[in-house]
C-alpha cells in the first residue's frame, strides 16, 4: 500500500503567548485562548524565509530516516508563502540534493492558499503508484509563514512546515475513497503583490469551509457506500483530522459532520442515547462537538496546531504529527503496547484551501508509527522554544514588512537564537539571489543521532524497513 513512511516537522524556536497578545491588543481576557482555542504562536524574524524553514524540514527528515539525497525520485512543495513568482521553492530545496549527484526528481510547486500540501501529497502519491515510478521514495513538503497585518486576523498566524516521505509498503496507507469540493470564491486570497499580508473575510471564510466540508462528506460517504454496500458514518473512522485555521473552527467542523450524520440517517444508535434526540439537536444545530465525542475523535489531533498556529499548507500535516504523537504517549495505566493499539486505525483527513479548494479523504494504520512519534520528539523540542514578548513579536512583523520585495540587504537577527541545524537566511543580493547556510547542530541537541533512534540499516524504532531504493 502506498502512503507515508516517514514525517518530519519544522517550526521555528520564537513563539508568543496568545494569553500576553490578548492584553496587548486590549482583548479580553479569553478572545484567544478561548474564543479562537489558541494557546501559542510561532513566529520568525529576517534570518528565516519559506525556503530556509523548507530547507531544514527536508534536511532533518533525511538525516533522521537515514535516507541517501540520491534515493528521492519525486520533490513536491505545497505552499502559498511567496517569496518569487517564477522560481519554485523546490528548486531551492534542490541544492539538498545536486551536491549528493541527484539531478533526477520530478516535481515543483502547488498553489492554492492551504490546499498546496494536500495537491503534492496526491500527486506523489499517484507518481509512486503508477508506471511513471522509478522505484525511489516521493518526498512531500509543506510549509508556509502565515503573518497577517494587525487587526483581529493577526492572532491566526503560524509558522511551521512538514516533510513526509511517501513510498510503497507505508505504515500510514492512502485510503482508495476520497471526495473533493472546487469552487471560485473570494474568501481569503493575496492581491497584494508588495505584501505578505492577505485580504481576508473572516466569516465569509468560515462559511467557505463549512460548505466544502458538506459537500466532500457528503460526497465521500456516498462513494463509501457505493463501494463497500454499507452506510458511512463517523463511527466508522477512530480519529479526524480537519485544516486548522484556529481550533475553534476545528471543533464547529467536527459537529458538523455529526451533524451531516443525524441529516442522513438520524436513527443512528448515537442520536437516540436514553431515547431521547433533544440534547442532539441542540449540540448540532449551535454547531458544537459534544464533549466526549471531541476529545475521542478530534482532540488527539490538536496539539500542534494550538501551540505553532495556522500553518497554511502544513496545518493539517501537524495535527496528523500531533495525532501520531498522542498515540505513542505513555498513558497512566496503560496494559496494551501502543503500537497494537494504533494498528488498523483509520483517521479521516479533510484539507481546505481558500479560493476554494477542498478534499476529504482517509488514512489506514498498516504498520507501527512509533518511529514517527519518536523522529518528531514534540515534547522536548516544544520545551526548547523560546518565548517572547507581544511588543517584540509586533516589532519583528514590522521588520519583515519592510523588507519583504527587497534586495541587497542581510538579516540582523541573532543566528544563535535558531534551533541548531536551522538553515538560515545569509543575503539577499542586488538582483534578489538568497543564500543559505546551516546553523551548527550542537551535540547536546542532536536530534538526529541514536540518542532517539536507532539508525542501523534497515532498522528504525524496531521496525524493520526497506530503506534506500524501493524494490
Amino acid at each position: 500500500m502506498v502512503g507515508i513512511i516517514g514525517m518530519e516537522i519544522y517550526f521555528p524556536r520564537t513563539a508568543v503567548r496568545q494569553s500576553e497578545l490578548e492584553k496587548f491588543m486590549g482583548e479580553k481576557e479569553g478572545k484567544f485562548t478561548i474564543g479562537l482555542g489558541q494557546q501559542n504562536m510561532a513566529f520568525c524574524n529576517d534570518l528565516e524565509d519559506i525556503n530556509s524553514v523548507c530547507m531544514t524540514a527536508v534536511a532533518n527528515l533525511l538525516e533522521k530516516y537515514n535516507i541517501a539525497p540520491t534515493d528521492i525520485g519525486r520533490l513536491e512543495v505545497g505552499t502559498e508563502t511567496l517569496i518569487d513568482k517564477s522560481k519554485s521553492v523546490k528548486t531551492s530545496l534542490c541544492q539538498l540534493f545536486n551536491s549528493h549527484g541527484n539531478f533526477d526528481l520530478e516535481g515543483v510547486d502547488n498553489i492554492n492558499a492551504c490546499y498546496g500540501g494536500t495537491a503534492a501529497l496526491l500527486n506523489t502519491i499517484s507518481w509512486v503508484e503508477s508506471s511513471a515510478w522509478d522505484g525511489r521514495y516521493g518526498l512531500v513538503v509543506c510549509g508556509d509563514i502565515a503573518v497577517y497585518e494587525e487587526g483581529p486576523a493577526r492572532p491566526t498566524g503560524g509558522c511551521a512546515a512538514v516533510a513526509m516521505l511517501i513510498g510503497r509498503d507505508a505504515p500510514l496507507a492512502m485510503g482508495s475513497i476520497r471526495a473533493s469540493h472546487m469552487e471560485d470564491a473570494y474568501d481569503f486570497y493575496k492581491p497584494k503583490l508588495d505584501s505578505e499580508y492577505p485580504t481576508v473575510f473572516g466569516q465569509e471564510s468560515n462559511v467557505c469551509y463549512l460548505r466544502a466540508l458538506d459537500g466532500c462528506y457528503r460526497r465521500f460517504a456516498l462513494k463509501y457506500e457505493s463501494a463497500n454496500k454499507t452506510p458511512f458514518n463517523l463511527g466508522q473512522v477512530d480519529s479526524v483530522v480537519l485544516h486548522s485555521p484556529y481550533n475553534k473552527l476545528v471543533k464547529k467542523s467536527g459537529a458538523r459532520m455529526l451533524y451531516n450524520d443525524f441529516l442522513r440517517n438520524p436513527d443512528l444508535p448515537i442520536f437516540k442515547k436514553n431515547g431521547e434526540k433533544r440534547s442532539w439537536r441542540r449540540y448540532l444545530h449551535t454547531c458544537s462537538f459534544p464533549p466526549l465525542r471531541y476529545a475521542a475523535k478530534v482532540e488527539p489531533s490538536v496539539l500542534l496546531p494550538q501551540e505553532l498556529g495556522n500553518s497554511y499548507t502544513a496545518s493539517m500535516y501537524t495535527g496528523l504529527l500531533s495525532l501520531i504523537h498522542n498515540w505513542h504517549k505513555p498513558k497512566a495505566g496503560a496494559q496494551v503496547d501502543t503500537e497494537e493499539q494504533a494498528k488498523g486505525k483509520r483517521v479521516l483527513m479533510f484539507s481546505y484551501g481558500s479560493g476554494l479548494a477542498a478534499t476529504l479523504y482517509s488514512i489506514q494504520v498498516a504498520g507501527a508509527t512509533g518511529h514517527i512519534a519518536q523522529a518528531a520528539n514534540l515534547e522536548e523540542r516544544l520545551k526548547e522554544r523560546k518565548f517572547v514578548s507581544p511588543q517584540e513579536f509586533t516589532e519583528t512583523l514590522k521588520d519583515r514588512e519592510t523588507k519583504y520585495g527587497k534586495f541587497d540587504w542581510s538579516p540582523e537577527g541573532d543566528p544563535s537564537e535558531l534551533f541548531p541545524g536551522t538553515y538560515r537566511l545569509t543575503k539577499v543580493d542586488k538582483h534578489g539571489r538568497r543564500s543559505y547556510e546551516r546553523v551548527p547542530v550542537s551535540p547536546f541537541r542532536e536530534y538526529t543521532r541514536a540518542a532517539y533512534i536507532d539508525y542501523s540499516p534497515g532498522t528504525l524504532a524496531g521496525t524493520t524497513i526497506n530503506f534506500g531504493k524501493q524494490a
